[in-house]
């Protein structure tokens, strides 16, 4: 089942006080972007976070699940309405993604 434009507008919109939010179509789904850093994918109308130190530290207690059959576990954020954890756990992994070394393409 594909993501629906409206479920990822939302997710957008709740994330509006992290920085710009920018969702693009990636392989029939979505992924999202905050300042120009690739943070997350809107699989199946659910959100999955990158896992990052920081975030694992500050939300424990979130599940972590693949994305999509074959893909590396994310935080899966079940809670879409809870803007202030999605808020929150944006921002701590978008600073420590903004961290690393930047991957060359081959």
């Amino acid at each position: 089942m594909a993501s629906h434009q409206d479920f990822v507008d939302y997710v957008a919109e709740q994330l509006r006080e992290t920085g710009a939010i920018r969702s693009r179509r990636m392989f029939g789904e979505y992924g999202l972007f905050c300042d120009g850093v690739f943070f997350a994918v809107i699989c199946d109308d659910q959100l999955f976070v990158k896992i990052t130190p920081a975030g694992e530290e500050a939300f424990p207690h979130l599940p972590k699940a693949p994305p999509y059959e074959g893909a590396r576990d994310y935080i899966w954020v079940e809670d879409v309405d809870d803007r202030d954890t999605m808020t929150a756990l944006t921002r701590l992994t978008c600073l420590a993604l903004q961290d690393q070394p930047k991957k060359r393409r081959k």
